[in-house]
């Protein structure tokens, strides 16, 4: 019997690619992947609507 590789239960964030195209940390995929072996979205170019309403409220 053939075994194939398991796909996971989780699946891989989708950047936004236009944000992506000049960024130095990802080299333009939208996505990084960290120590774990985990595809996040980039920190960097990707804006995640849950930090966007900090940011709104977060001033000088």
């Amino acid at each position: 019997m053939a075994h194939g590789a398991h796909r996971s239960p989780f699946l891989p964030p989708h950047p936004d690619l236009t944000l992506a195209r000049d960024c130095e940390q990802c080299l333009g995929w939208g996505t990084v992947v960290t120590r774990d072996g985990d595809h996040e979205l980039c920190h960097l170019c990707q804006l995640d609507p849950a930090d966007d309403q900090g940011a709104a409220t977060s001033g000088p």
